[in-house]
This record gives structure tokens, sequence and C-alpha cells, in this order.
């Protein structure tokens, strides 16, 4: 703005101003606006754009159209996600993780609510939206992954199609050198990326599990079921208080607030105990499957577990072909699933989906969980157990005493009881949690 132009502007608010008087208001003016710049740069919701020499303050609405954040003007599309809720939920972590790379927004796919292995016209789709809170997400996950809507994406929309390698020789760095070019060059240009080709969890892994677990930390229930998920802990803390009221637990003096509970993801249905042996076979490992007598056993040997507990016994009924898992238990230790609970009701009414996400909610909350290894379920539970804990200052469980203690019913520990279970935060990749190990940290 000149001198002439800043006389002009002072005429237009009834303001006639000297020469030297203009002269002052322009330094003024500028010191402000110098000024304002800095100030408003100071904080983390703006962004800031640089167009030759100018920059253009951004609202924090527009902040992730920045080069602080994701772009918002470039996408990348994922086929539809499938298999269980954990398979699923790390499927969607690694298809965040591949936009964050490639500087895009991801569209928000589609889930499975159903459970089919192959028959891939079953796999009925589900909004991701319909199972986690979308707003939340991108709330939480600011900054670092990004989900947006098709709506956002314009009438004439460039997309490119990108098939992602399979076989033995696409290897992994083959498949980061693709990444790589996707990010740059001609293909940069597109507006959408499209990924055609398998399931996002079968892509080769490039991400630390930290990154994975910020991820995961943004993932939020939508109220509709995570109220589900209160119903049934809230059923087991009032059965557990009835059981400690005619106790000792329950004498003058104690506190019935809370009441404790275990939750075991007993592993014994028919699909799993087929998998689990081949997976021994494969692997040349011994410690992946385990009875249903051998998992009591150990329960019943955690050490300080006490007299008096209630368990909870997460296992999907479909597919279990034994209707004695209440049977057998150590004195002391009250076994329910979701019948006896008087829950299931509950869990029908909705699809696989939603159950294992309830169920994963039931289990995560418990004071004592204890699963599998090698089940990417028990996994994602233990990792987000292990972050609480972590926040609480401590590094490790090993050896000590901790609040929402894990374990692994699959490997022998302490006393013949379960091992301890914390996740190892500084894997550079996730393949002990995609695919189970008998390396748990302790």
């Amino acid at each position: 703005m000149d001198l002439s132009s800043t006389c002009k502007l002072s005429r237009l608010f009834g303001c006639f101003f000297t020469p030297l008087t203009c002269k002052c208001c322009v330094a003024l003016v500028t010191i402000a606006l110098f000024f304002r710049a800095i100030f408003l740069h100071s904080f983390s919701g703006y962004g800031v754009i640089k167009s030759n020499n100018l920059r253009l303050i951004l609202s924090p609405s527009l902040h992730l159209e920045s080069h602080e954040g994701i772009r918002g003007d470039k996408f990348l599309e994922v086929p539809q996600i499938v298999w269980g809720l954990n398979n699923q939920k790390i499927a969607f972590a690694r298809a965040c993780l591949t936009a964050r790379m490639l500087n895009r927004t991801l569209l928000m796919p589609s889930l499975s609510a159903s459970l089919f292995y192959k028959e891939i016209d079953l796999l009925h789709p589900i909004s991701f939206d319909q199972v986690f809170q979308y707003e939340r997400f991108n709330s939480l996950c600011n900054r670092f992954v990004r989900l947006g809507r098709y709506s956002d994406l314009g009438n004439q929309t460039r997309k490119y199609d990108l098939r992602k390698g399979s076989g033995r020789k696409w290897t992994v760095e083959r498949d980061l050198e693709q990444l790589k070019q996707s990010s740059r060059g001609p293909i940069d240009k597109y507006q959408v990326i499209s990924m055609a080709g398998k399931n996002p969890f079968l892509w080769h892994d490039h991400w630390p599990v930290k990154d994975y677990a910020r991820v995961f930390e943004c993932l939020v229930l939508v109220d509709e079921i995570a109220k589900e998920a209160d119903k049934v802990v809230s059923k087991i803390r009032r059965i557990g208080r009835k059981l400690r009221s005619k106790t000792n637990f329950g004498a003058e003096g104690s506190s019935l607030s809370h009441a404790p509970y275990v939750a075991i993801h007993m592993r014994v249905e028919i699909d799993w105990m087929i998998h689990c042996k081949k997976l021994e076979q494969r692997s040349r490992i011994s410690q992946i499957c385990c009875s249903k007598q051998e998992i009591m056993e150990r329960v019943g040997n955690i050490v300080g577990l006490g007299s008096t507990a209630i368990v909870y016994l997460a296992v999907a009924d479909s597919l279990l072909n034994d209707s004695s898992i209440l049977d057998g238990w150590k004195r002391g230790l009250v076994p329910f699933e979701k019948k006896k609970l008087g829950v299931d009701g509950i869990y029908k009414k909705h699809s696989y989906l939603i159950q294992s996400a309830i169920d994963y909610e039931v289990c995560s909350r418990a004071d004592i969980f204890v699963g599998n290894s090698f089940s990417t379920f028990s996994s994602l539970i233990v990792l987000e157990r292990t972050q609480r804990v972590i926040r609480r200052g401590i590094t490790s469980s090993c050896g000590i005493d901790v609040r929402w203690p894990s374990y692994a019913y699959n490997i022998p520990g302490e006393s013949n009881g379960p091992q301890k279970w914390m996740t190892n935060m500084s894997d550079s990749n996730l393949k002990a949690i995609s695919y189970g190990s008998n390396a748990i940290s302790c």
C-alpha cells in the first residue's frame, strides 16, 4: 500500500491527514501487521501458506490443507476392509499410515459387518462411522492422519488406479519404493489414488508399533455401541458386588463400589483350534493352542488373584462346540458367559462386527485380562492396556504388580500360571501383533 492509497483510505473514514501523518500511519500499520503475523503463527491451530512473497494466515478450520498437516485436497482410496474386527482395525490403521506417507487424506473406507473368509460377495459392508466416531477420530488424530468423506471430492475427480503388488517377488523394499514414487511426480498430481488389490491387512508393513498405537487411540466407538458395552460391564460388576457381599470381601470396612473382574479371551472355538494346530505345524512352536483344561488351571494359578473372583469368558458362541466351558473352574472362580450373565440378547441384535466390538470393550476394561498371544483380538487389547500402564510411568510390568495386568494363558508363567504380557512398544513393525508371538516382553 503506497502513501496516496493510505490517505485515500483515511478519507473513507472521514479523516483527513497531512502527508506526514499518512507516513506515520503507514509505518504503524506495517508494524501492526508484522506482529499480528508472528502472534498468529505461534499458535498450532493456525497454518501458514507461502505464495511467492505473500504469507496467508489460515483459520484453524483450514490448517489441514497447509504444509503443517495432511493435505485435504488429495485423497487415498482403499478396498473394502474385511475379516475380524481387530484384523480390520489393523488394516484400517495400515491404510491410514499409507495415506500419511503419501501426504493424503484417507477416504472413509467400508468395514465388513459379517465374517466370511472367502465369500467376498457375502461380506456385508458397514460404514466406518457406524462403528467409530468420524469427527472424534479426526480431532484426536489431528495433524497425524486424516479421514475424509467422498462428498469432499470435486465433481470432476481425477483418479489414478494403483495396484499393490503381491507374491514372493513383491518385497518390502519394492513396496516402499512404489509408495515413494506415488508421493511425487505425475501420480501425485491426481486428486485420488485408488489402491486396487488385496486387503490392507496383507499389505507390507513399514511403520513402528507406536505409529499404529497412535491411530488406534483415535478409534472411539459410537455412543450406541459404547452404551451396549456399558450395560455388559455394569451387569458383571453388579453380580460381583453381590458375590463379594456374601464373602469376607464384603466385611464391614470393605468398599463394594468397585467389584473387580477377570476377562478371558477363551479361544477354544472350532475355527481357532483348526487354525492354531496348523500354525503350530508351520511355525514349529508348541505354545499356541491351549485346551480348556489348561486355560482353567493356569488362570486359577494367577498369583494374587484372591479367593473369589468373577470371570467373564469372551467366546464366539456361534463357533463354540463345547457347552461345558463353565464347568471345572477352581473353587472361588465364578465363570460367566453371555447367556449365564443374561446379556446374550444385547449381542444377538447386532452383527458379528458389533458383537466383537462390545466384547473388546468388556475385556479391555477388565481389572485382569487373560488372552492368547497368537490372537489379534488379545494382542490389541494388551497393546491398549500397555499404553495405560505406560501413562502411569511404568515401562515394564515384569516382576511387579501393576494396575490392569495382562497375561497370556498359552505360555506358562510363574507358579504354572499364565505368563505376564506387555506389548513391546519399541518394535519396528506390527508383525508380533498381527500374526502373534511367544516373545511377549516378560
